[in-house]
């Protein structure tokens, strides 16, 4: 199985995943999953730092 992260900014510059990133990543890890791909992170980039999905227990 391949493995893939998933990398976006908020150009508001908090970095803390709205509703419809986590609904997206989602919806991605699913259709990744179906072609052999697991994601492994999304990381959200702001001025303010960043944020892990997988450090917040948003990805498993």
């Amino acid at each position: 199985m391949s493995h893939g992260t998933l990398l976006h900014n908020h150009p508001s510059g908090d970095p803390k995943p709205s509703r419809d990133d986590i609904e997206m990543t989602k919806e991605i890890a699913k259709a990744a999953e179906a072609l052999g791909i697991a994601i492994h992170d999304h990381l959200v980039i702001g001025r303010k730092g960043h944020a892990s999905f997988r450090s917040l227990g948003l990805l498993s």
